[in-house]
């Protein structure tokens, strides 16, 4: 027997071996090969691995079974069968998610069968199983639900599945992890995923490297495999096969998900639905990719969060002449968009940062806690790269905020397509990001510039982002590389979202505004005795703004009591609802306008 089941042993493996180079085997039997084994091991292997598509048969075989059982032991059970059967039955439809029965129509098929089942059984224990019309009805029943079993797209999905990762050893020695095995697998919505335990010696980042052998192996698409570690051991990992893109086609913004920059913001959605949270309060941000990546739709999506918290103030730098940062300009404080004006805006910023520390140091405190009277403060600077080469006054106070503004909560939200050490300055801006969202690259090594140095080969391939909006993002709650896509907020819901946020935004403390008026020169007031006109805004662009921020403040002055409405005062000065709630904001920390009521404004009155 010893020598029968080797010959077999080397017939399969023989059989194998010329299959792969395209030729089909002829089996040969052999007068020392006794027929009847071979003939039992052939027709149980086909039927384990078909057992698949004979599950309706077997179910069939074991309800007449169970029906012969009971009606001739057991014929008075039939009324527990019943209840058995309804209680399985609603068990199924109310919590068959727990079971991956995920669909309501898998459920009710689930819950269909359990009562022709459980039905049948009971018919059958107390009238006997080939009473008419009983066999019949096994019969018709038995075609009726095997079809739908058949034609199910998960189920067949985990047959192909269970067929392919049977011949893991085989895929194992063709990529070069000889010796690792497939512990468990488990098919999804999107495609599958499997548990693999490396061999002695291996690493995960063996088996990163091996990607495109496996993607070949598995006859996958390309860039379709993903390889996780599994933290509590090194010598496991997940490997997941995206089949069908969950990130295919744009998400829209379903709205801001936080009320205070204490929570964590919501950026995007992973490929398992799961959404992409990450906290920013007293962490520094980097925002890196190339251009037509959705870098700008990341940075969207932040400002949409954070101009929904009462307790955050937003200060933003755009040296292309505002026009990624402009249409949020409601519900930004400060916008420069020049290099003077960013120097200035980043010396403030960092003045800010020193009046806040000393008054912490005066309390004994050690850190700033964000609330609607002490708003944290947030400068997003679009493309740094810029402010690098054109103002370099303000890329050294970004320096100083990135070493000590996070006590203070003074953080730095920085955007660039390629931010290289040069790129980034020679200063701490680029070590000192905590939080790094990685859209595609052009080449492997801006892998590492953005998300940091040995990433690359740990798997965060960002290069291989196949979509604008898809990104990576490396964070102390995200340590392992997961594909995510970004809301997509256009332009029109930037608009309805500034002018909803505009109203609520908060005014700088007292402490902030007391660090900010000592560095600011005091304007000298006119010799006739009259009231001065108001500055214009730190980042207005004078030629162009004045006539209409003239106009603006004659409109105000000449209001009356119930105030001018948001409307006339875009009639009036010609400029959008962005440009006037932000200059509005603007008069109103300096106490020169108040709001009247909602939408309406007019100057302060003199006293």
């Amino acid at each position: 027997m010893s020598r029968h089941r080797t010959s077999r042993r080397r017939l399969r493996r023989n059989a194998r071996r010329i299959r792969r180079d395209g030729i089909e085997p002829l089996m040969v039997l052999s007068d020392d090969l006794e027929f009847a084994p071979l003939a039992v091991v052939t027709i149980t292997r086909a039927l384990w691995r078909y057992r698949s598509e004979l599950t309706p048969l077997t179910t069939a075989l074991l309800t007449l079974v169970s029906g012969v059982i009971l009606h001739t032991a057991y014929p008075t059970w039939w009324p527990t069968v019943l209840t058995l059967t309804a209680v399985l039955a609603w068990a199924l439809v109310i919590f068959g998610r727990w079971v991956n029965l995920t669909r309501r129509i898998e459920r009710g098929y689930a819950a269909a069968v359990v009562l022709l089942v459980g039905g049948w059984i009971a018919t059958a224990a107390a009238l006997g199983p080939f009473t008419t019309p009983l066999p019949a009805l096994l019969g018709v029943g038995g075609v009726l639900t095997t079809l739908p079993w058949w034609a199910h797209r998960r189920r067949r999905a985990r047959v192909r599945v269970e067929r392919t990762l049977a011949a893991w050893p085989d895929i194992a020695n063709a990529v070069g992890l000889t010796g690792s095995r497939i512990q468990s697998a488990i098919v999804d919505l999107w495609g599958y995923r499997a548990r693999i335990a490396l061999a002695r010696g291996q690493t995960v980042e063996d088996a990163i490297a091996k990607i495109p052998a496996l993607e070949s192996a598995l006859g996958t698409r390309r860039g379709s495999a993903r390889i996780q570690p599994i933290p509590e051991r090194a010598n496991r990992l997940e490997l997941r096969v995206i089949e069908t893109d969950p990130h295919a086609d744009a998400i829209t913004w379903p709205g801001p998900s936080v009320t205070s920059i204490t929570q964590p913001v919501k950026l995007g959605v992973f490929e398992d639905g799961s959404p992409v949270r990450v906290s920013l309060l007293r962490r520094h941000a980097l925002v890196g990719g190339v251009a037509g990546a959705g870098k700008s739709g990341g940075v969207n999506i932040i400002l949409g969060d954070l101009s929904a918290c009462p307790d955050v103030i937003i200060w933003g730098v755009d040296l292309k002449r505002g026009m990624e940062l402009l249409p949020w300009a409601s519900c930004l404080d400060r916008l420069a968009t020049t290099p003077q004006e960013a120097e200035t805006l980043m010396g403030d910023a960092v003045a800010i940062l020193d009046g806040r520390a000393d008054a912490l140091a005066r309390h004994g405190k050690r850190v700033w806690e964000p609330r609607p009277d002490a708003p944290a403060l947030i400068v997003l600077i679009d493309e740094y790269a810029e402010l690098v080469d054109e103002a370099p006054g303000a890329v050294r106070h970004a320096d100083s905020i990135a070493r000590r503004g996070r006590a203070v909560a003074v953080t730095l939200v920085a955007a660039t397509q390629r931010p290289s050490q040069k790129a980034m300055g020679q200063g701490a801006v680029r070590s000192q990001m905590d939080v790094r969202l990685s859209f595609r690259v052009r080449e492997r090594r801006d892998v590492d510039l953005i998300l940091g140095q040995g990433m690359l080969k740990s798997g965060w391939h960002s290069h291989t982002l196949n979509a604008p909006g898809k990104f990576l993002i490396s964070a102390p709650e995200h340590d392992i590389p997961r594909r995510a896509r970004t809301y997509l907020l256009d332009d029109a819901g930037v608009q309805r979202t500034a002018t909803h946020h505009a109203p609520q935004r908060p005014p700088l403390d007292s402490i902030s505004a007391t660090a900010l008026e000592a560095t600011t020169p005091t304007a000298q007031a006119p010799p006739d005795g009259t009231d001065a006109s108001p500055s214009p805004p730190k980042h207005a662009r004078p030629d162009g703004t004045q006539d209409a921020e003239n106009a603006l403040w004659t409109a105000l002055r000449d209001a009356p009591a119930d105030g001018v409405s948001i409307d006339d005062l875009m009639r009036i000065t010609g400029m959008g609802r962005s440009w006037i709630y932000s200059r509005l904001q603007e008069h109103a920390r300096s106490e020169r306008v108040i709001q009247v009521s909602r939408g309406r404004w007019r100057a302060t009155p003199a006293p």
